[in-house]
């Protein structure tokens, strides 16, 4: 094998998210030009990219305005396109937000809506419901990033706090055809969980938002707790036929073609899935008890081969370091592996971005704990501080991308090779 494990992992990795790219997937999907206007509205991660893809096929036919997160703005002469704060949103994200809707409500019947939306639109597009401050909707939501919750239930609570999301741009359109093309970093492909869905009909009910909230002990101020308990808040659950959302990229996308590399390498390759949710030491454990039964010929696939998974393991935050839910896996795994020959592994979010650091992830070999022990870091000791950023930094082994451009969630490629 001519590359060596780590060149290997990375290669996988960055396969998946070139697959995802989105100004190679959104041209096959744009439509064409209306009778009236054509207003491009947008928000998200990948969200930059697909207004770039979009300026460049429609020229002086488009207008709008997108909005991405800091560093993820690609140049556009006609699309205006804006930055915001993320994953805790800034006021950016409120003028972003007022002036999309703004734009919105402009649109005609004969104009034609233009969708632009990712992952990571429910803080880039933050619109707080009247009689409710920007100040508390942010404690609300740095609240919901530490309490473990799955994405599902922080957009749920997002949705019934906005005057945007959960289908409300959608009814901002009014009788304009509306067309929202979609990147998915969501388990399952949820359109109406993926950024909120904000032309999508929702399901999810007030009584569901006040649910989260209590399971997670996160406390709101009274007019927060009287807007959730208005029937008026209610986000609406149909919308007219007029309003289409079509998936552009998925992380299915991103495995099939990381799939095919591993094919290429000459490897065999066990596909997990990119469902795997919850508590990211319980994922890491079930990704370790694989790993072990293979090793030990007690699997259908054998050694050498690449396990692949995805999906969005959480992480209950309670200490005060820098990293994410794919280095804390990295090195949960490493830990419940414990040395074990002749694996490696890659755990790495897809946007480039893990958690509040600058990496994407981390790599890890059977030596990682070992070599940190002789560097004076305590594993153990990260993990409890989620400081899991610098112990992998000090080693070497975080992934490091800068902007990806796309969202399709994490993606994680574990590679088996005989001692």
């Amino acid at each position: 094998m001519a590359q060596n494990p780590r060149q290997i992992l990375r290669h996988l990795f960055d396969t998946a998210v070139a697959a995802t790219d989105p100004r190679q997937v959104v041209p096959r999907f744009l439509p064409a030009r209306p009778k009236g206007k054509l207003i491009v509205l947008g928000a998200g991660k990948g969200s930059g990219a697909m207004a770039a893809a979009a300026d460049a096929y429609y020229g002086a036919s488009a207008s709008g305005l997108v909005v991405t997160r800091d560093g993820y703005k690609l140049p556009t002469a006609h699309i205006e396109v804006v930055e915001a704060a993320h994953p805790v949103p800034d006021v950016r994200s409120v003028e972003a937000a007022q002036r999309i809707l703004q734009i919105a409500q402009t649109a005609t019947t004969d104009d034609l809506v233009l969708g632009l939306i990712s992952g990571g639109a429910s803080a880039l597009m933050c619109l707080p419901p009247e009689g409710i401050s920007f100040a508390e909707k942010q404690a609300i939501n740095a609240a919901l990033l530490k309490s473990g919750a799955e994405i599902e239930e922080m957009n749920c609570v997002r949705k019934h706090l906005s005057r945007i999301k959960g289908g409300r741009l959608a009814l901002a359109c009014g009788d304009a055809r509306v067309l929202s093309l979609i990147i998915s970093d969501v388990v399952g492909d949820d359109l109406s969980v993926i950024a909120s869905g904000p032309t999508v009909a929702d399901p999810s009910t007030l009584a569901q938002a006040r649910a989260v909230l209590q399971k997670y002990n996160i406390s709101v101020s009274a007019a927060v707790m009287a807007h959730l308990e208005s029937a008026a808040s209610e986000t609406p659950k149909v919308l007219g036929r007029h309003i289409e959302n079509i998936i552009v990229a998925r992380p299915r996308d991103a495995f099939e073609a990381a799939k095919r590399a591993v094919v290429a390498q000459g490897l065999a390759c066990l596909d997990l899935g990119d469902h795997h949710k919850g508590d990211v030491a319980e994922v890491a454990a079930h990704h370790a008890n694989v790993i072990r039964a293979i090793k030990a010929g007690a699997h259908a696939v054998k050694s050498p081969c690449v396990i692949l998974s995805g999906g969005e393991a959480t992480v209950r935050v309670t200490g005060t370091g820098t990293g994410g839910s794919n280095t804390q896996f990295a090195l949960e795994l490493a830990c419940a592996l414990e040395g074990l020959p002749g694996v490696y592994a890659i755990a790495c979010d897809s946007d480039g971005t893990d958690g509040n650091g600058d990496h994407a992830g981390a790599i890890i070999g059977p030596d990682t704990l070992a070599r940190a022990r002789s560097l004076g870091f305590d594993a153990a000791r990260a993990l409890t501080a989620n400081d899991t950023g610098p112990y992998f930094k000090a080693l070497g082994d975080l992934v490091v991308t800068g902007p990806t451009y796309t969202n399709v969630n994490d993606f994680r490629a574990i590679l088996l090779l005989e001692p």
